[in-house]
């Protein structure tokens, strides 16, 4: 049997994670989940106030009713294409309850293995469309600095994180970044409103580039890896009017904040939004098995499958078993209500963490549904902000002296919990963290327990 330590030497030679530091050569091997716990090889216990780490485990780890139907659904069907003509019953009852939970008139769905997929997915299905309807050149796609999109090479590019496209040579032509609404840094709008500033940039943008070459602005209704930040309630709906007006598509990137993670089953339903096109992913499924879905109008998906066909797909579109535990996800969600569950977390999130807004170092609490923001400032008057290796070292102090999962998201630490998480563990959370950021002393400076 392979012990924890052989474990852990066998990573490091032959795993290379995503954000994984060179000087950090600690492993920590989560083997086991219940609920809104997980333990590693070393019996060592931790809340997951992270959903998996990563957004997406609404329904919490663990659950037997997605384990039975994934087994069941393998032993009837493990997998057959969905390309052409050829269809799963799973799929085709995904699609039927994806679009009568979705906003507006999402009339159709694509399918795909995750979340960058779904956004390469929405630009090519944004330009084709317009492509097809004699717009050749109405092929700029505007997303928004802060936003995050993915890491594929389109996805990419989205993302309003100057790293992700740095040293990667070329990037995805005509994609232009505006402004995203960040209301807690006032000082980027010199003194404007915010939404003000916000629409006279995107009227700018348009106008520079021309109207008739942009294909769709994309963004996500709540700013999620870029620091949970809430829009103005009349940011979307003025965006979308813009929008209208210029015959540019909005897609709406609702990889994180669907199936109750804002406390909706989309959030743009509660943003005035009414996109073209969603894309989504996480908790479809609760993470427990890859999906990624887009939804789009009836119109775009007309002329998607037109006579030439819409020639894009993955092996895995449709996959009968990650549809069958989507669907079972979804029943899940919808009869523990989940979303009002999500509502309650964040009140009870929101409560536990009042006292952290007069800790020297915390500049801002943003608190969406189950979803939490604290901006971590090296000085309140400034926002001036602490270094990122420094937050990474608070976020693995939260983690080694109380057990709690947490992720920085780039100077702000970030909790997503699984949308069971219970009263009592939601002020676990809240005091770890009010304990660690109670001993910052200063940027790299936080005193021992």
């Amino acid at each position: 049997m392979t012990t924890p330590t052989e474990l852990e030497a066998l990573d490091r030679q032959y795993l290379l994670h995503p954000h994984q530091r060179t000087d950090r050569t600690d492993r920590t091997l989560i083997v086991r989940g219940k609920g809104c716990l997980v333990w590693d090889t070393e019996g060592n216990e931790y809340l997951d106030a992270m959903g998996g780490g990563n957004w997406a485990a609404q329904v919490g780890h663990g659950r037997p009713e997605l384990a039975e139907v994934a087994a069941q659904q393998v032993g009837e069907l493990e997998y057959f294409t969905s390309f052409t003509d050829f269809t799963n019953d799973k799929a085709v009852l995904l699609a039927e309850r994806l679009v009568k939970l979705a906003p507006g008139n999402l009339g159709k769905v694509f399918f795909t293995n995750g979340g960058s997929e779904s956004v390469e997915t929405a630009i090519k299905a944004a330009r084709l469309y317009h492509f097809r309807r004699g717009q050749e050149d109405r092929n700029w796609i505007i997303a928004r600095h802060y936003g995050y999109h993915g890491t594929t090479l389109g996805s990419g590019t989205l993302t309003g994180f100057p790293p992700m496209q740095h040293g990667v040579g070329p990037v995805l032509p005509h994609v232009e970044k505006v402004m995203a609404p960040v209301p807690y840094h006032t000082e980027l709008y010199g003194g404007q409103d915010v939404t003000d500033y916000l629409i006279n940039e995107l009227e700018e943008t348009i106008a520079r580039i021309g109207a008739d070459k942009i294909a769709a602005m994309i963004g996500e209704p709540v700013i999620g890896g870029g620091g949970i930040y809430i829009p103005p309630d009349d940011y979307w709906p003025r965006v979308r009017a813009v929008l209208r007006n210029h015959g540019i598509l909005l897609i709406a990137d609702e990889i994180v904040t669907a199936f109750g993670r804002t406390g909706a089953w989309f959030d743009s339903a509660q943003r005035g939004i009414q996109p073209d096109i969603i894309t989504t992913a996480k908790g479809i499924t609760s993470g427990y098995i890859p999906l990624g879905a887009v939804l789009m109008t009836d119109e775009i998906a007309e002329i998607l499958s037109g006579p030439e066909s819409f020639f894009h797909g993955h092996t895995y579109f449709g996959h009968p078993v990650a549809c069958a535990v989507a669907l079972r996800n979804i029943d899940l969600i919808q009869d523990e209500n989940l979303l009002l569950g999500s509502q309650k977390i964040g009140s009870w999130l929101s409560a536990a963490l009042e006292p952290a807004k007069d800790l020297p170092f915390v500049g801002d609490v943003r608190v969406v549904g189950a979803t939490v923001g604290i901006e971590l400032v090296a000085d309140k008057a400034t926002k001036a902000t602490l270094s990122h290796p420094f937050v990474e070292n608070i976020v693995d102090e939260i983690r080694h002296a109380h057990g709690v999962i947490v992720r920085p998201y780039p100077n702000t630490i970030v909790l997503a919990p699984p949308l069971v998480l219970d009263e009592e563990q939601a002020f676990r959370a809240a005091g770890a963290i009010i304990d660690v950021l109670s001993r910052v002393r200063g940027d790299n400076d936080l005193a021992p327990r």
